[in-house]
């Protein structure tokens, strides 16, 4: 077991800080996928990662009481991997980039999809043309991609925040229109889910 890891499991504070820590540590294949990342990440962006798949589990439980088609394992696995890219740039690439080592370390293309829309509420064509990323359609598609999507935005670090955090966020990093389609996955999630 790595350094990085075999601290985060025995740092008592984890339980507490991601309450469902433990039960997400029953999905098949979790710690696998949380050694993968703490191999090539640093810590930060490993509790960020954690931090995120704690919120996945939190609105994927709401969304499976309200009967929607949700698949809770791929979406806190994917939650877990949608930052792997950091481990090459944390530019706005970083979710192709880890598309790219998923799908060169043999998973799943469903995590190598979610790695590469979950940037904000995803990237249009256009929008990938102005930030000469390759031309494609970066924008989350199932239900688990938005979730995912949605929980990033509403993680900073690893501490949750409101989303008039997140909103005053993107507007002064990009622009309104970014701001807006952050705003509307977030109601559109929210509306799922009952809030």
């Amino acid at each position: 077991m790595n350094i990085v890891l075999n601290d985060l499991l025995n740092d008592a504070t984890l339980y507490e800080k991601f309450s469902n820590f433990k039960k997400m540590q029953e999905i098949p294949n979790f710690n696998e996928y949380l050694t993968f990342l703490t191999e090539r990440c640093e810590k930060n962006v490993v509790l960020h990662s954690i931090a995120v798949a704690d919120y996945v589990y939190e609105f994927g439980i709401k969304l499976l009481n309200k009967k929607y088609d949700f698949d809770l394992d791929t979406a806190v696995l994917g939650a877990i991997l949608h930052d792997i890219g950091r481990s090459k740039s944390h530019n706005i690439d970083h979710g192709i980039i880890g598309s790219e080592i998923l799908l060169k370390n043999n998973f799943n293309e469903k995590y190598a999809k979610i790695a590469e829309r979950h940037i904000g509420a995803g990237i249009s064509r256009k929008e990938a043309e102005d930030l000469n990323l390759p031309k494609n359609n970066y924008i989350p598609k199932t239900l688990e991609e938005k979730v995912i999507a949605n929980a990033d935005n509403l993680v900073s670090g690893h501490i949750r925040v409101d989303i008039g955090f997140v909103i005053d966020k993107f507007k002064k990093r990009t622009n309104n229109e970014v701001s807006n389609k952050v705003y509307a996955l977030y109601l559109e999630i929210n509306k799922l889910i009952g809030n």
